[in-house]
């Protein structure tokens, strides 16, 4: 099965997804804090007394989720200030319904440049730092398609004035995104594997 990883710069990067317990609540917390705000405003919500309590119940069974995802999905926020920013990197198999919804976005979303990772190739960014809708926070969106599957990492800022100062960071992020695979020699009739300075002499 495919995953994610990266390489984030842990002087920079707290990674939400393998934090349980007590440790890295804080960033958990403001992860799901800012994820669940993005949701309710995109509905025109308004945020709700006791919107704190349910992003740290959802904060403590986040790492359980995130496990269960097997690498399918990876979080950060923003070290130094984990309120600023909050990252999510997701794999999901490129089926005719996700190919027909893609291209059903609205066409602020085609003003988009190429970006490219030295892993996945060229892909393409979407960088929004002052979107029509005041309730949407400014946000990047990178994706590449690999035929199978659409790979995709989302920063969301909701400080409009700073979002320049962190988006540099999250391309350094997102150039070390790559997918990886668990398949064992001869799990597979198609695939062949090669050990490494193998072969007869």
């Amino acid at each position: 099965m495919p995953r994610l990883q990266a390489d984030a710069d842990p002087a920079l990067w707290v990674p939400v997804t393998e934090s349980f317990g007590f440790r890295g609540r804080r960033h958990r917390k403001a992860a799901i804090r800012m994820l669940l705000s993005q949701a309710g405003t995109a509905v025109g919500a308004s945020a709700r007394p006791g919107s704190g309590v349910a992003a740290w119940a959802v904060s403590q069974a986040a790492p359980f989720l995130m496990r269960k995802a097997a690498g399918r999905v990876l979080v950060w926020v923003w070290k130094a200030d984990p309120e600023l920013v909050v990252v999510m990197a997701q794999i999901q198999a490129a089926t005719p319904q996700l190919r027909t919804a893609r291209a059903m976005m609205p066409m602020e979303y085609d003003d988009t440049k190429d970006f490219r990772n030295p892993y996945l190739g060229s892909g393409e960014k979407l960088e929004m730092p002052l979107p029509a809708d005041p309730r949407t926070p400014p946000f990047a969106t990178y994706t590449w398609d690999t035929g199978t599957h659409f790979v995709t990492l989302t920063a969301v800022c909701p400080d409009r004035e700073r979002f320049g100062t962190v988006i540099g960071s999250v391309d350094d992020l997102a150039r070390t995104l790559r997918v990886v695979d668990d398949l064992e020699l001869g799990e597979s009739p198609t695939v062949l594997r090669i050990e490494p300075g193998g072969g007869p002499r």
